[in-house]
């Protein structure tokens, strides 16, 4: 699988506001705000995914989702669509969405239960066996792999490429490196910390090179301007983005669970794209986070326009 140069991009699903139809997808905004993505120059899109709300939308609405977006990217960058949930769903949706034209699958945590290590192995082998499309785990909540599993899944399954770690155990991410590359060199690694570019640097020195980008999908400019400046070694650019904008919006973004995705939801309708509410159990951002998040996003793109970016 061969990213495109540029920040990984996961769109937010947009649904509509008021009508008959309030409440679902909104297609034709989602088409929008994909293609606004597509021409900031993205290296791939995760539509579906965690910032696409995945864990809130049916099982048809997040294939249409994907859909949609393959439509609109048309074999620009790689989509990778968000699957996973109930083992029988993510197998059928892999289906659905390899005859769709998906290029490979971010595999999302089993729904509500946990394992054993031999659980997880067999919830990722059921999905890995029923295409032919590339596979990345998502290392997180009630998912969390063993390097030794890691390893195993490598060795048994060609198509599990990679693995995105939302854990944030630096020392067991690094076993997990470790031992993947002494199955296969080639294997992709991605931070998928909330925020991720804060914990970036880290994550660069252990073999993670990749990381997700949720400010892309809101505010493209910033994460181009840091993305450009991290791939550069330009350190100043970088601790300065992350000193007078990612982390204030770390701060704002632990003031209430959920706000990694209800505040890049709701930089969209400050930029102008009405993509509706993120819906429950998240909710919207209070006025007063709204006036700080405006603030930050202003803030952030004169940085990158300073910087040429």
């Amino acid at each position: 699988m061969n990213f495109a140069e540029g920040p990984l991009f996961f769109p937010v699903t947009p649904f509509h506001t008021e009508g008959p139809a309030a409440g679902s997808v909104n297609v034709e905004l989602l088409r929008e705000h994909v293609s606004r993505g597509l021409s900031a120059g993205p290296g791939g899109i995760f539509p579906a995914c965690g910032t696409g709300e995945f864990h809130a939308l049916a099982q048809s609405e997040s294939i249409q989702v994907v859909k949609e977006t393959v439509d609109v990217v048309a074999g620009a960058v790689p989509v990778i669509a968000g699957i996973g949930g109930p083992v029988a769903q993510a197998v059928e949706s892999a289906k659905e969405l390899e005859a769709a034209g998906a290029d490979g699958f971010l595999l999302l945590p089993p729904y509500l239960v946990g394992g054993t290590q031999e659980g997880v192995r067999r919830y990722v082998e059921s999905v890995a066996r029923a295409t032919e499309l590339p596979v990345i785990i998502y290392h997180r909540a009630n998912a969390r792999f063993s390097a030794e599993t890691v390893a195993q899944l490598l060795q048994d399954h060609a198509n599990v490429v990679g693995l995105k770690d939302g854990v944030g155990d630096v020392a067991l991410a690094q076993q997990i490196v470790l031992a993947a590359r002494a199955v296969r060199e080639d294997v992709l690694f991605f931070n998928g910390l909330l925020t991720a570019e804060a914990s970036q640097a880290a994550y660069q020195a252990i073999g993670i090179p990749l990381y997700s980008s949720a400010v892309f999908a809101a505010q493209p400019e910033i994460a181009i301007a840091f993305y450009r400046a991290y791939r550069e070694g330009a350190t100043s650019v970088t601790e300065r983005l992350l000193s007078e904008f990612y982390l204030p919006l770390v701060q704002l973004r632990d003031t209430t669970p959920g706000y990694a995705v209800s505040l890049i939801k709701a930089g969209n309708r400050l930029r102008g794209l009405p993509v509706g509410s993120v819906r429950p159990p998240l909710v919207d951002p209070a006025e007063d986070h709204l006036t700080r998040l405006e603030d930050l996003l202003d803030h952030g793109l004169k940085i990158a326009q300073e910087l040429g970016q």
